[in-house]
């Protein structure tokens, strides 16, 4: 019998936080499967239970899900500041590297080398995607009847185009049915599969008393909400360039229309930011986008290169060559604070309420079918990912047009063999085809 470990130190916590943030490639399913592997299954900080019922509620907000995920375990660990960090730590080395890049980008024009690593890279996403939507759908659809929710959404998002959001209001109503009619297909832990599986105790375990500080109060959470408004009107207001006011209320908005992950916004703020506001060309975004894909964080955090571009361009700060980039650099930076703050002010105010509602199948059902019918709807992206890396040339019109990339194709294999068949890490496996990328840009 495995004993309980040891509580993390708030110190211990920061540094796995900021690890995260350089390893977190693959999207949300190959976040949320890295942070399952460290702290459910080999770190043991939270069960899968509790993991499950964190993530149920985050696929529910707007936003990006693993950086709400880590705010939600992060405040668990250690109160609202444990929360607060670790969500920073989780975009901080993605804005880094996306402001370095961006003035490569706009400063030295091409970057054949970059591309050459991405070409590498992007392969290798392809597999973190198949293998976490895989190991994710293992754990979470613990029967048929879940399986069937994954699968019809699947072919509602797919074949149908339905949005995602009203693919969550179905998913969620059939599970409140489901646990009215069928509580034993839907109660956590009540079914064969991933939830039964037991990694010894955790920190948090199942049978944890919710913290002191986890305890739902209204007088906490008015303050909490009165602070984080009057933060957002400090920062609005100390904004002098009118351009970063555009920006500060623009990505605000984009913000609260993240429901389904970073693909169904990138129209909106493709629209907003190349045609209304035109800080910077149809070109110069799917760049961006690209640079988006590869780079650690959730893919959201294009908006940097959107906030980046669009203050260089307009010479913000004036034309020379320093204040060229700091005005970049203040651009990405408020895009990255209005996008990302209100997942913050979400998290931290809705969490104790669901922790609350732990065990109480009225609110875990609807979420539970909300769970399953992700599943699907990542299964489709990891699809529409591959297709986008192994087939260049296909476009909507003609979806199987031009050759197989079988260089990529035999990267993503290699990948997912790595990581499926020998348990290799995220970052040692994106570490390896980034080389072959930069050797296959060097050779051809």
């Amino acid at each position: 019998m495995l004993d309980r470990p040891s509580p993390p130190t708030f110190t211990a916590a920061l540094g796995w936080w900021l690890k995260l943030g350089f390893i977190s490639f693959g999207g949300p399913a190959g976040q949320i499967a890295t942070m399952h592997q460290e702290l459910v299954e080999r770190r043991r900080w939270i069960s899968e239970q509790r993991f499950l019922h964190a993530l149920n509620f985050c696929m529910l907000l707007p936003g990006p899900e693993a950086q709400q995920l880590t705010i939600y375990i992060g405040w668990l660990l250690h109160r609202t500041w444990g929360g607060v960090v670790a969500g920073v730590l989780f975009i901080l080395p993605g804005l880094a590297l996306l402001i370095g890049l961006s003035y490569i980008y706009m400063a030295y024009g091409e970057i054949n080398w970059v591309q050459g690593i991405f070409s590498g890279i992007k392969p290798a996403v392809v597999a973190v995607v198949a293998v976490a939507t895989w190991r994710i759908g293992s754990r979470a659809l613990r029967n048929r009847l879940l399986w069937g929710f994954a699968v019809a959404s699947f072919v509602a998002i797919f074949f149908f185009r339905l949005p995602f959001p009203l693919i969550v209001l179905i998913a969620a109503a059939a599970g409140a049915i489901g646990g009215k009619f069928a509580p034993e297909k839907f109660r956590l832990g009540g079914a064969h599969g991933g939830a039964q599986l037991s990694f010894g105790p955790a920190v948090i375990d199942d049978d944890t008393p919710i913290p002191e500080h986890a305890v739902f109060s209204r007088s906490r959470l008015f303050l909490l909400i009165l602070f984080v408004l009057a933060l957002g009107v400090v920062v609005f207001a100390s904004l002098g360039v009118p351009i970063l006011r555009d920006m500060a209320k623009f990505f605000t908005q984009a913000a609260l229309l993240t429901f389904g992950g970073a693909y169904a916004v990138l129209p909106y703020v493709y629209q907003g930011a190349v045609e209304t506001f035109g800080w910077l060309t149809p070109t110069q975004m799917i760049d961006g986008l690209a640079l988006g894909e590869t780079t650690p964080g959730p893919l959201i955090m294009v908006v940097a290169f959107v906030g980046f571009v669009g203050a260089y361009t307009q010479q913000i700060f004036g034309a020379d060559s320093t204040m060229l980039f700091f005005g970049g650099f203040a651009g990405a930076v408020v895009a990255t604070v209005f996008t990302f703050l209100p997942s913050f002010l979400f998290v931290l105010s809705g969490a104790p309420l669901i922790e609350a509602t732990r065990g109480d199948l009225k609110f875990t059902a609807p979420l539970t079918g909300i769970t399953a019918a992700v599943v699907g709807v990542v299964a489709n992206l990891a699809l529409f990912f591959a297709w986008h890396v192994l087939l260049p040339q296909a476009t909507a019109q003609r979806p199987f047009a031009g050759s197989l990339d079988v260089i990529a194709a035999a990267i993503a294999v290699l990948a997912a063999i790595a990581m499926w068949r020998y348990q290799v890490s995220v970052v040692r496996v994106i570490a390896a085809c980034a080389l072959l990328g930069l050797g296959r840009s060097i050779i051809f």
